[in-house]
């Protein structure tokens, strides 16, 4: 790949820095995903656009959250950038399987999250499709004892023990 798609001019993007710059994206739409969580912010001027990256703590050690950050950062280059929009800010939030997917997957899943809320949707970036087992099997209800094996010894375990309270009672 060249680093134009589709003939177009590249855009120049800029970072986003300040902490204030990213605590007013996220006043904006949240867009998201299995690999990224993308929030916008339409600025309503015509500068151009802007793109952060956050990793949090949660996500790995300090070498997998800077991996995650450079093919997150490679992607906009590479292609994602032709799809933002001037006076629009960007974040994107990492999430864990960033690290471990395809670059080709990380960088379509991207350039759809930018296009737009509907557009990923299309291209069978598995959202919803492991979304609606998950939540399925989470909301299941029990009838009785007899669907779990495991019910018998959670209810023996809820035996009334003997207090270790001392004669200061």
């Amino acid at each position: 790949m060249s680093g134009q798609e589709n003939g177009a001019a590249p855009i120049k993007v800029c970072r986003l820095k300040k902490r204030a710059e990213f605590l007013a994206v996220r006043e904006g739409e949240r867009r998201k995903g299995p690999l990224f969580l993308l929030e916008v912010l339409d600025r309503k001027d015509d500068g151009p656009p802007r793109v952060g990256f956050t990793v949090t703590k949660r996500q790995g050690n300090a070498v997998e959250r800077n991996r995650m950050r450079r093919r997150l950062r490679e992607a906009v280059r590479l292609s994602a950038q032709f799809a933002m929009q001037p006076g629009h800010d960007y974040v994107v939030v990492a999430r864990r399987d960033a690290l471990d997917a395809s670059f080709s997957r990380l960088t379509s899943a991207l350039k759809g999250r930018i296009e737009g809320p509907l557009a990923g949707k299309s291209r069978g970036d598995g959202d919803k499709a492991g979304l609606s087992a998950k939540r399925g099997d989470r909301h299941r209800t029990r009838t009785g004892p007899s669907d779990d094996p495991r019910a018998e010894r959670d209810t023996r375990s809820n035996e009334r023990r003997p207090s270790r309270m001392t004669d200061a009672e």
